[in-house]
C-alpha cells in the first residue's frame, strides 16, 4: 500500500479535473506544499508575476488558558494550578490570532497556467480583494479525492500511526514534502524546506526526511546482508 502521493501521481489528478480551476487547485497544494487554507486564501495581489513569487498568509488561533487566581498558564489536562494549587473550576481563556508571512517561489509552469487562468476566469472581488479561488476547505477535499479515485489512487497508509486514509489537500502536502527531501536531504536543505512549509518546529519537517530516505527500512536490512553478518 502506498504511504505517499509522487508526482506521477498528482499528474494524473491533474489531467482528470474537470476544469481549469479544479486542475490549478491540484496544483498549487502540490507545487507550493501549502496548507489547503492558505491555498484557498490566495489573492491576486498576493502574485508577483515579474519576480515569480505568492505571499502566503498564514492565520492560525491559539486559545490560551488560563488560572482566573494568578493567572498562570494551564493547560487542559490541569485540575489544580499548578502556581497557586487552586482547584480548577473555571478558567480564563483568550484567543491570540498570529499572522505568518512567507513569500514563496512558483515555477514558470504553474506561473503561466495561473496566469491563463486569470485571463479566462473572471476572480470574484470578496473582502477588498480578487479571489483565485471561492470555494471551501470540504469542496476542495471533494475535488482532490475525486480526482484520485477517477484515476484509480488508492489509499495511503501513514507509516507512522498505521492509519488509512484517501487522498486530501494535505496528502499533496505531503507529497511536496517527500519529493523535496528526495531532491536534497541535506542540511540546508531541510533548512529551507522548514522555512518554505512555514514550521516553527524543526522536527515537523525532519518526519519527511525519514518517510523519503526510509532510513529505518534501510538501516534494518543492512543487519541482514551477507557481508556485514557476524563480522568483528
Amino acid at each position: 500500500m502506498k504511504t505517499y502521493l509522487d508526482p506521477r501521481d498528482v499528474e494524473l489528478m491533474e489531467s482528470c479535473a474537470c476544469s481549469m480551476r479544479d486542475s490549478l487547485l491540484i496544483r498549487l497544494l502540490f507545487h507550493l506544499g501549502c496548507r489547503v487554507s492558505e491555498v484557498l486564501a490566495i489573492k491576486v495581489s498576493d502574485i508577483d508575476f515579474k519576480q515569480a513569487t505568492i505571499t502566503i498568509l498564514h492565520l492560525k488561533a491559539r486559545c490560551r488558558l488560563a488560572c482566573l487566581d494568578c493567572n498562570a498558564r494551564l493547560a487542559k489536562r490541569h485540575h489544580y494550578c499548578p502556581v497557586c494549587g487552586r482547584e480548577i473550576s473555571q478558567i480564563a481563556s483568550s484567543e491570540r490570532i498570529r499572522r505568518r508571512i512567507r513569500i514563496l517561489p512558483i515555477d514558470k509552469d504553474t506561473l503561466n497556467l495561473l496566469k491563463e487562468y486569470i485571463q479566462q476566469n473572471k476572480p470574484i472581488y470578496a473582502d477588498d480583494a480578487w479571489a483565485i479561488f471561492q470555494i471551501n476547505r470540504h469542496r476542495a477535499w471533494q475535488i482532490v479525492r475525486g480526482c484520485a479515485e477517477r484515476v484509480g489512487i488508492p489509499d495511503l497508509v501513514n507509516p507512522e500511526t498505521g492509519r488509512v486514509r484517501g487522498a486530501s489537500p494535505h496528502r499533496l502536502r505531503d507529497a511536496f514534502s517527500v519529493h523535496a527531501m528526495k531532491v536534497d536531504d541535506s542540511g540546508d536543505g531541510l533548512r529551507l524546506l522548514q522555512e518554505h512549509l512555514g514550521h516553527t518546529s524543526f522536527n515537523t519537517t525532519a518526519k519527511y526526511r525519514k518517510i523519503a530516505g526510509e532510513e529505518h527500512h534501510e538501516w534494518y536490512e543492512r543487519l541482514w546482508t551477507k557481508n556485514d553478518q557476524f563480522t568483528d
